[in-house]
C-alpha cells in the first residue's frame, strides 16, 4: 500500500495485530498548548520573548493563548480517557517551574501535580518531559544554552520538579530534540532565541548534552527506580547518487551533524571523530572540559525517536528548487549545519505534508534498525517513538470535523513501519502520535495543524478527527488497520 492510498474503513480491511509491549499514547509540549503565560508566577521563556520580535513568527502569534490547556487541561485528559490513550507525553514549562531560572516557584509545580494526578484517575501513564524548548528568558540573559552555568541550572530544576512529581511520574525524559535547540535556536535563527552564531550553537548543543547527563546522575541519585532518558529528532540521510563520493559525503555530513553529534557521546562518550574534523576545518570546536563527556555518557534507559521525514542529499544542487520546512517567517535565516556548506536536499517525487516534509515510512523502520544495532542493543536501552506526526490542510465540515483521509493514512504507515521494526528483533515499546491537539507550531504560528484532535482556537472547542478516530480504533482494536467508522 503506497503513502496516498485511502486508510481503511470497511470490514474486510485485514487487521495486523500490533506486539503486546508496544504501548499507543500521544504528545504535546508546555508551550505550544498551555497558555496562561504570566499566571501564578510564570515568567518570559525564550519563545514568549522570541514571539515579540517583528518576524519572527508567522502572523506575529504567540504561545499566549495556545489552546488554554492550563485552564482546560481535565477536559483534554477525559478526551485522551476516550480516545483510550495508554500514555500521555508531556512537557513541563521551565520558566513556569522556576521563572528566574533558579527558584522554584510552588504554584506552577501545583498544575503539574493535578495533571499528573487527572491522568493517573484516568488510567493514563504520564510521561514527563523536563525541557522542550522554552529556556527562562532570564536564563538567556545570562548566556543560555552557549554558557556552561545552563546545564548547572537545569539538573537543579530537574531536582525541583523531581520533588514535586517523583512519587506520581516513572518515565522522564531530560531533553526533547537538542539538535533544534542548539542550531535552530542558536544557529538557523528560525527558533527562539534567534541567534546565528555557529561557535556559539556548537557551544549550545555540547552544555545541553552536559544539562542531560547531569540532570540523569541528579534523578538516578534521587531514585534509582526511575526510567532515564532522552528524546533525539534523527533523520535518515541518504545519497542522491550512490556511486558519487561527494554525495556519500554530504550524506555522511548530515548523519554526524544530525544524529552523531548527539548518539555517539550518550552512548559511546565521545563525539565522531569525523564530524571534528569537518568543524576544525570551519574554525569551529565543541567546549569539552574534563569529565564532561562521562557525565554524558551516564547510562540511560530509553532513548526516545522523533522521526517526521528523511532527507535525499547532494553535494550537487537540484534541477527544481530545495525542499525546505522553513517557516517562511520574514525574518532572515541561514542552514543549521555549522558544516553544512555545500549540501543540498533533493525531492524524490514522495507525497509531501503540508510542512514540506516528505511522507517516508520505510525511512523510520531502518532508522529504528540502524539504531537498536549500533546503539541501543548493545547498551541495553530500549526505544521509543516519542514523536511522528503530519500536518496537512485541514478543512471541517459545519459540525467541525475534518475527514483527514492523508492524516489517518500516515499514521497507519507509520504505526506499520515500527511493528516491522519489532518483527525484524528492535526493542521498540511505545508509539506516541504528535500531537493530541492542534497547536502553536513554533515559528509557523498556528498556520499548520497536526493533531488527532481540531482546537477552534476561537471558541477553543475540540473536535475529533477522523485520523483520531482511527488511532482509537487502533488501541482498542491492538490492530494496525481496524474496521473504522470515521465519523464519532
Amino acid at each position: 500500500m503506497t503513502a496516498t492510498t485511502p486508510a481503511p474503513t470497511g470490514a474486510s480491511a485485514a487487521a495486523r495485530p500490533l506486539p503486546p509491549q508496544l504501548l499507543l499514547g500521544v504528545a504535546t509540549a508546555a508551550y505550544q498548548i498551555e497558555g496562561a503565560t504570566h499566571r501564578d508566577g510564570r515568567a518570559d521563556s525564550i519563545w514568549d520573548a522570541f514571539s515579540r520580535i517583528p518576524g519572527a513568527v508567522v502572523g506575529g502569534e504567540s504561545g499566549e493563548r495556545a489552546c488554554e490547556h492550563y485552564d482546560r487541561y481535565r477536559d483534554d485528559v477525559a478526551l485522551m480517557r476516550e480516545l483510550g490513550v495508554q500514555v500521555y507525553r508531556f512537557s513541563t514549562s521551565w520558566a513556569r517551574v522556576q521563572p528566574d531560572g533558579r527558584t522554584a516557584n510552588p504554584a506552577g509545580l501545583d498544575f503539574y501535580r493535578r495533571l499528573t494526578d487527572e491522568l493517573l484517575a484516568a488510567g493514563i501513564t504520564p510521561w514527563l518531559t523536563l525541557y522542550h524548548w522554552d529556556l527562562p528568558q532570564a536564563l538567556q540573559e545570562v548566556g543560555g544554552w552557549p554558557e556552561r552555568d545552563t546545564a548547572l541550572r537545569f539538573a537543579d530544576y530537574a531536582a525541583d520538579v523531581h520533588a514535586a512529581l517523583g512519587d506520581r511520574i516513572h518515565h522522564w525524559t531530560t531533553l526533547n530534540e537538542p539538535w533544534c535547540s542548539a542550531f535552530l535556536g542558536y544557529l538557523s535563527g528560525e527558533h527562539a532565541p534567534g541567534e546565528q552564531n555557529p561557535q556559539r550553537a556548537l557551544d549550545a548543543a555540547h552544555h545541553l548534552l552536559l544539562g542531560h547527563g547531569l540532570a540523569t546522575q541528579r534523578l538516578r541519585s534521587l531514585d534509582a527506580s526511575l526510567d532515564l532518558g532522552i528524546t533525539l529528532n534523527m533523520t535518515v540521510a541518504d545519497p542522491v547518487d550512490p556511486h558519487d563520493p561527494a554525495d556519500l559525503d554530504a550524506a555522511r555530513r548530515i548523519d554526524a551533524q544530525h544524529n552523531r553529534l548527539f548518539l555517539d557521546p550518550i552512548f559511546r562518550g565521545a563525539y565522531p571523530a569525523d564530524l571534528l574534523d569537518d568543524l576544525a576545518a570551519r574554525g569551529l570546536h565543541l567546549p569539552v572540559q574534563e569529565g564532561d563527556l562521562a557525565a554524558i555518557a551516564t547510562p540511560i534507559d530509553a532513548l526516545g525517536v522523533n522521526y517526521y521525514h528523511g532527507d535525499a542529499v547532494s553535494a550537487h544542487p537540484p534541477a527544481a528548487a530545495p525542499l525546505s520546512s522553513a517557516a517562511p517567517s520574514e525574518r532572515p535565516k541561514r542552514s543549521p549545519f555549522p558544516a553544512g556548506d555545500g549540501i543540498f536536499t533533493h525531492p524524490r517525487g514522495l507525497p509531501v505534508t503540508a510542512m514540506g516534509w516528505e511522507v517516508q515510512p520505510e525511512g523510520l523502520t531502518r532508522l529504528l534498525r540502524r539504531i537498536d544495532a549500533e546503539y541501543t542493543r548493545p547498551a541495553g536501552v530500549v526505544l521509543y517513538v516519542t514523536e511522528n506526526g503530519a500536518a496537512y490542510t485541514d478543512v471541517p465540515d459545519a459540525e467541525g470535523f475534518v475527514d483527514d483521509i492523508e492524516r489517518a493514512e500516515f499514521v497507519r504507515l507509520h504505526v506499520d513501519a515500527v511493528v516491522d521494526a519489532i518483527e525484524a528483533g528492535v526493542d521498540v515499546r511505545g508509539y506516541f502520535y504528535w500531537s493530541l491537539l492542534d497547536n502553536f507550531e513554533w515559528a509557523w504560528g498556528y498556520d499548520k495543524r497536526f493533531g488527532l484532535v481540531r482546537v477552534d482556537y476561537d471558541s477553543q472547542s475540540r473536535t475529533v478527527k477522523r485520523s483520531g478516530r482511527l488511532y482509537q480504533a487502533m488501541i482498542a482494536g491492538r490492530s494496525v488497520a481496524p474496521p473504522l467508522d470515521p465519523r464519532p
